[in-house]
């Protein structure tokens, strides 16, 4: 009961047309929504389109076992009847440019998955069947079992396409959309803007849902679930479970700051943390809580709101004084500089941090522990991945907990500023990469 949506390059409205299909099958069934690779943009139009938390599946992050554990994981616990998967980049897209770790194929292999390409055919017809015919060859483990066209012309361009694919490439063709700007939306430097500045989105959502239903073949789509065969042997816990201790960790969620992998909380619930969220944009204090997580997100659009807030910043700054943990990544970590852009911050590190025109990371990163921290300990390497424009600039000799064995980080290899129970690093974790995770930041914030 479920589908790998994959692309075939850049450009095919992957995004718009997943989220569009989430929204429709929503209105009747329980759609449990999941993204293949680093993503919490593309989750959060998930999330609004269908009701439930979009999980991220990465095969750079996790184990095959791991894939199947956390795709169950999702559909037991929104009571699923389909799981539907967002593909990242084109199908075959990863890491290597002949192996699949960090690519879409990769997880259509891990839960033996059905998939539907989505090309975008404009300007094509026969050369369409050619693509499929390609995509198909190329590795014959995975099941393409349809095709939906975007970027289509007319109905005498469809009809044509589709005749080519499904007499060439023996693929059916379940739907095809029409060129359309309307069902566009706004793009940032990271992709789509995320759905929680965006009151309005859920009109686009519904638009997309609207669209789907009357272009693409439903019916055929849920066929090809249904007829999934069973999910794989093998499976691998995603997270360690040591603190038996009850404690509260603060969560920053607001506008601000969005960017938190589900399971990452689902962690640190299961390690006895109760999740306290809380907005460094609203709120006057930090809630009564024992340890604090930062997630990443915007703050540079928010700079001037946040520097206003003095009371929340300084409040930040005298529990780091205290010695409880903070952990905060990339947005996370521009938030407890000394300032963003020239705009006052909670300066527990004391440098600036600025954006840039250019991208400053983006990768999979790989990490080596070089001192013990609230999420990990000496000697311990762990995987997660990095994507900004901003830069802190640093002068002096700072301490440094990570070592990057793979990817940037924010200085000369080196990541994770540190001082007292505060670690930052512009590293996105995953509980799967980084298992410790959650235990070793409850266990710190308990003792």
């Amino acid at each position: 009961m479920r589908i790998v949506l994959a692309g075939t390059g850049s450009a095919v409205g992957k995004t718009t047309i997943s989220t569009g299909i989430m929204k429709a099958l929503s209105e009747e069934y329980r759609v449990q929504p999941f993204k293949a690779g680093p993503d919490y943009i593309d989750t959060s139009y998930h999330t609004l389109a269908t009701g439930n938390n979009s999980r991220n599946l990465d095969s750079f992050f996790m184990s095959d076992g791991q894939i199947r554990t956390s795709f169950e994981r999702g559909i037991r616990t929104s009571k699923a009847d389909f799981g539907i998967i967002e593909g990242v980049r084109g199908l075959y897209e990863g890491i290597s440019p002949i192996g699949d770790v960090g690519n879409t194929a990769s997880i259509a292999k891990a839960l033996d998955s059905p998939v539907v390409l989505i090309i975008n055919s404009r300007s094509l017809v026969k050369s369409a069947a050619a693509i499929v015919i390609g995509f198909k060859t190329l590795d014959p483990t995975i099941k393409i079992e349809g095709v939906i066209l975007n970027q289509v012309k007319n109905k005498r361009h469809y009809l044509k396409t589709k005749e080519a694919i499904e007499t060439l490439a023996k693929t059916d063709v379940i739907g095809g959309i029409k060129r359309d700007d309307a069902i566009k939306v706004e793009q940032r430097h990271l992709g789509l803007v995320p759905a929680v500045e965006r009151e309005n989105l859920l009109n686009y959502i519904e638009k997309w849902g609207e669209v789907i239903k009357e272009n693409i073949d439903l019916d055929a789509l849920i066929a090809i679930m249904k007829n999934a065969e069973k999910l794989p042997e093998g499976r691998e816990d995603t997270w360690q479970v040591k603190n038996n201790k009850k404690l509260k960790i603060g969560v920053a969620m607001d506008e601000v700051f969005n960017f938190y992998y589900t399971e990452n909380l689902e962690a640190l619930k299961a390690n006895n943390a109760c999740i306290v969220p809380f907005s460094p944009l609203k709120d006057e204090e930090i809630p009564d809580v024992d340890g604090i997580y930062f997630g990443g997100g915007y703050p540079e659009i928010f700079a001037k709101d946040l520097e206003y807030n003095h009371s929340m910043r300084k409040s930040v700054f005298k529990f780091h004084e205290e010695g409880n943990p903070i952990y905060g990544e990339c947005g996370g970590l521009m938030y407890l500089t000394k300032s963003i852009n020239s705009k006052e911050m909670c300066g527990i590190f004391n440098y600036q941090s600025e954006m840039t025109k250019n991208v400053q990371g983006l990768s999979y990163v790989i990490a080596e522990t070089q001192i013990d921290n609230p999420i990990t300990k000496e000697g311990e390497i762990f995987r997660g991945h990095e994507f900004h424009y901003s830069k802190v600039l640093i002068n002096g000799k700072p301490e440094f907990a990570f070592k990057i064995l793979r990817g940037k980080g924010i200085k000369g290899k080196s990541d994770g500023l540190m001082i007292k129970n505060t670690v930052a690093s512009y590293m996105h974790t995953h509980t799967a990469a980084c298992p410790q995770f959650a235990s070793n930041f409850t266990r710190i914030a308990g003792d």
